[in-house]
């Protein structure tokens, strides 16, 4: 599997750029990406901003999956599901297909090991777990891993709790910040696999008008090359300099950046929502 350390390129829904909303995050996303000369570039032909769901998995520098993406939170809002098959064919992209149903926000890589949560299975109930389990592993060539989602999260996508740092350590939300039944969950998945792990801070900002925001939540950057794009927030009760420093000490020999994209994170995703990141070996 490519990791995101290996990505050299970033696209995004033309949408994020052209929708008046988001018009100070994409100044604050590309003013960030340009300081650092990371190449970036828009998907036409999006029906929402979160390209990661429904753009295809890298597997290589050459080799891409295309999953089935027709997620059931989008069921009762058949407009804002976007067709794989045409942004692909605009951008003159090939991709396995796979008729498993799942976003890319649920899947994590490491170079042999990948990681999902158990949302899948709710997303292909034809499958049996284990039979899931066994093609996932096949169409990855790498280690499934499996572990909780969060209940109340529409999505149950893995981006907004962990990601990997390297094969054995993983960045999470902290775990006395998550609710009680997702900390017994993933710490028997951490004391299976043996995985080491730093703790990220969370917080929880309401607002009435805003139900779904992703307002609080850090582990849910974008890790291209050498640069860590990480989602600030300050409001009232942030924690903002703690998730800095414990992401600088970890990454101490890459580049932190820091941007503040509110609007987005309102709308129920942050950096990794928004980005699709790929290995292209002709730059």
């Amino acid at each position: 599997m490519v990791t995101d350390r290996e990505t050299n390129q970033v696209y995004f829904s033309e949408l994020l750029a052209t929708d008046g909303r988001y018009r100070d995050a994409w100044r604050s996303i590309t003013a960030a990406l340009d300081k650092h000369g990371v190449r970036y570039g828009l998907l036409k032909g999006t029906k929402d901003i979160w390209c990661r769901d429904y753009m295809p998995v890298q597997q290589s520098a050459d080799s891409f999956i295309q999953f089935r993406y027709e997620p059931s939170y989008l069921s009762a809002h058949p407009h804002l599901k976007t067709d794989p098959a045409h942004v692909l064919q605009v951008y003159g992209l090939r991709a396995q297909h796979s008729d498993i149903n799942l976003d890319g926000g649920n899947v994590l890589r490491w170079t042999d090991r990948v990681i999902l949560t158990d949302r899948v299975f709710e997303e292909n109930p034809a499958l049996t777990k284990a039979r899931l389990h066994d093609q996932l592993e096949n169409l990855f060539e790498a280690e499934v891993i499996i572990i909780p989602a969060i209940r109340s999260d529409m999505t149950g996508h893995a981006d907004g709790l962990v990601r990997f740092y390297d094969r054995q350590t993983l960045i999470c939300n902290r775990m006395a910040d998550e609710y009680q039944y997702w900390q017994r969950g993933m710490r028997k998945v951490i004391s299976q696999y043996g995985f080491d792990y730093v703790e990220l801070p969370l917080f929880e900002y309401k607002e009435k008008q805003y139900p779904l925001s992703a307002i609080g939540c850090y582990v849910n950057y974008l890790e291209i090359g050498d640069l860590i794009l990480v989602p600030v927030f300050d409001v009232p009760g942030n924690k903002d300099q703690e998730a800095i420093d414990t992401l600088a000490q970890v990454f101490s020999n890459r580049t932190i950046e820091t941007v503040n994209i509110n609007a987005v994170a309102r709308q129920g995703g942050l950096l990794n929502c928004v980005t699709w990141n790929v290995l292209d070996d002709k730059v």
